[in-house]
């Protein structure tokens, strides 16, 4: 059986994740303290009690969201025998969840991950004024009936597809009355629901140029090494390795459409039928049993989840 591990991104958090991994493993409990060294900031305890206002910080979020991964990841590697390169074909992450990917993988250290997700989270916020940029969720379209409405609600303005997240669901990012141009347009055109989302800027589209810019000089200080099993990065829906492809792969991620749809049929085709989703949520465990007809999917995030993983293995 071919395996997959793979990485939430945003909107998975929520206050008290990791904090049963962090109090029974030392392992998990070690990736916290890594991470909080690293920034320079209790995150933990915000991670742990919240408040959930601070947690849902793009800033805060996207650091938090690798550090309850890792914990899992580390956790996963004592407990249950993991070792990626023998048990594992791919990873991937959504969005924020391909650097937990590559740390997963050994492409990036911890602490390392934690500070240029710090950096994307502050430059992702700041490129777009608050209520100037928009995102919304079309339900029942294919993704090229999305890009079209996309295409055709822009009228001058940035209305991008966002995320291609599979069983029919796209997400579309720009300018916020391009936004709500989409959504009007969808619902003409047959969508089942088109709503707004609650996000705090328009993430993956032209828009976060300024923070694609941050990230190209960030990354260019990065220490990266050859992951130790190929990664699936969100632009290509195909596997990188090379250092250099990842470090390309991250900045245009920021502007570009995360292609998870694709991702998954890309590793489903390679042979993949049993998808573990690693850290907080079972939004990614979901979505691959959609695209993927006949795969399993297990969302691992609890001290009760270690020990399947480790019989599954």
């Amino acid at each position: 059986m071919s395996r997959a591990f793979v990485f939430p991104g945003q909107g998975s958090q929520i206050v008290g994740m990791g904090k049963a991994l962090a109090d029974t493993f030392a392992p998990a409990h070690a990736v916290f303290e890594e991470v909080d060294a690293a920034l320079g900031q209790k995150l933990s305890q915000i991670i742990f009690a919240g408040p959930v206002e601070e947690l849902t910080l793009t800033a805060n979020t996207q650091p938090a969201l690798m550090a309850v991964s890792l914990a899992t990841m580390r956790v996963l590697e004592a407990e249950a025998g993991l070792d990626l390169k023998q048990h594992a074909r791919f990873v991937a992450g959504h969005s924020l969840g391909e650097y937990s990917a590559l740390a997963a993988a050994g492409a990036l250290s911890i602490a390392d991950t934690a500070r240029l997700l710090r950096i994307r989270g502050d430059a992702m916020q700041k490129a777009v004024p608050v209520g100037e940029g928009a995102m919304a969720a079309l339900l029942g379209l294919e993704f090229e009936q999305a890009a079209a409405i996309a295409r055709d609600a822009a009228q001058g303005e940035v209305c991008d597809p966002a995320n291609d997240n599979g069983g029919g669901q796209v997400v579309v990012s720009g300018t916020k009355a391009a936004v709500e141009r989409a959504v009007a347009l969808a619902t003409e055109r047959g969508a089942k629901r088109a709503v707004m989302l609650p996000v705090s800027a328009p993430f993956h589209c032209a828009l976060m140029a300024p923070a694609a810019d941050a990230m190209r000089a960030a990354l260019a200080d990065a220490t990266i090494n050859a992951p130790v099993v190929p990664v699936i990065a969100n632009v290509a829906a195909g596997p990188v390795s090379d250092p250099e492809a990842i470090r390309d792969a991250l900045v245009r991620q920021v502007t570009g459409t995360v292609r998870w749809r694709e991702s998954v049929a890309f590793m489903a085709d390679q042979g993949v039928t049993q998808f573990f989703e690693i850290g907080a949520g079972k939004v990614l465990t979901g979505l691959a049993k959609r695209i993927a007809p006949g795969a399993t999917g297990q969302a691992v995030g609890t001290p009760d989840d270690i020990e399947k993983v480790g019989q599954a293995l």
